[in-house]
């Protein structure tokens, strides 16, 4: 696949400081220092790190998470209220504004598992989070920030797709609806009709759990990437049934996550041999390996504008890449 590729750029930089390894990034959508988006990272040691991509350094480490693993992390609309997940089965909501570095509100989890939460969220005050529930297959919808529970998402009793792996909210234009998409321990995506609380549909995509998934509203159209040696894409119908359309197969073994730029022109996957491979979106041809990382790639992350790239590492490091700016 290599062959085929022109060479792959140097990245623009490189964040170290975390003295941990990164499994989490996220871009600020809404929160810019001197025209640079802010980037946080959350670390193996429970720290969750705010750069300015101006500075190129911490401007300040969160702690809320007893020193266990940050896992995922998500700002709220407004731009000053970040999320952060932790393997302490907490997930701790902050407010950044005006300085502060405070936990504002936490929300106890029920599962220890590998399963990252999600949030669909307007720029209303209240926005519906998933997160894994407490049976091992479960999945909990909540509506915040009043936490009250809207329902459990728990496949029938004749399915046993393992444990949901990773987890997508979205909501098309023309629905009033919320959908969850959501991948399993057995290799299975399902789309999840939440007013419904009925799963309204389900289709096998790998022979390995599945790691990481994204979904692009506008083509109905979504990927995702296991432990094994290849991409899925498979695409929604009007009727809500999932199809997978095709198959990529990788160089080598273990997608940790993927993620489609905002503009849906490119997407990036974060690979356990060090890599960070980019495709162009619509055909999925391979469009450049990345190599700048001595250890597993566990997460990558996209700015929402500018073609900025984050990718985050067992090695310690966060690249930063300006790859094919919109």
């Amino acid at each position: 696949m290599a062959a085929h590729l022109s060479p792959p750029p140097d990245p623009q930089f490189v964040l170290r400081g975390t003295q941990s390894p990164v499994h989490a990034l996220h871009f600020c959508r809404g929160a810019q220092a001197q025209g640079c988006p802010l980037l946080f990272s959350g670390s193996q040691d429970g720290l969750v790190h705010i750069w300015s991509l101006q500075t190129r350094r911490a401007v300040a480490a969160l702690d809320g998470h007893g020193g266990q693993c940050v896992t995922w992390l998500q700002t709220l609309p407004q731009g000053h209220q970040l999320l952060s997940q932790g393997r302490d089965l907490k997930l701790c909501l902050w407010d950044l504004a005006e300085g502060r570095n405070t936990v504002v509100d936490s929300v106890r989890l029920e599962s220890v598992g590998f399963c990252k939460s999600a949030i669909l969220a307007g720029g209303q005050p209240r926005w519906t989070l998933a997160v894994p529930g407490k049976a091992s297959d479960e999945v909990q919808i909540l509506e915040m920030p009043s936490k009250t529970s809207v329902c459990t998402l728990k496949p029938e009793a004749d399915a046993k797709p393992g444990m949901p792996m990773c987890l997508g909210l979205w909501q098309a234009d023309s629905s009033p609806r919320p959908l969850l998409l959501a991948g399993y321990e057995d290799g299975s995506v399902a789309l999840w009709d939440i007013s419904e609380r009925k799963m309204c549909s389900h289709v096998s995509c790998h022979e390995e759990p599945v790691m990481g998934l994204d979904f692009d509203p506008e083509k109905a159209r979504g990927v995702s990437g296991s432990a094994g040696k290849a991409l899925a894409v498979w695409s929604l119908d009007g009727r809500q049934a999932l199809q997978v359309h095709g198959t990529h197969e990788l160089t080598n073994a273990g997608v940790a996550e993927v993620a489609i730029r905002p503009d849906r022109r490119v997407l990036a996957t974060a690979g356990w041999d060090h890599r960070v491979r980019v495709f162009h979106w619509r055909t999925m041809r391979p469009l450049a390996v990345l190599a700048s990382h001595s250890a597993a790639v566990q997460c990558v992350a996209f700015a929402a504008t500018g073609g900025l790239l984050a990718a985050g590492s067992k090695d310690q490091r966060i690249s930063v890449w300006s790859l094919y700016p919109p």
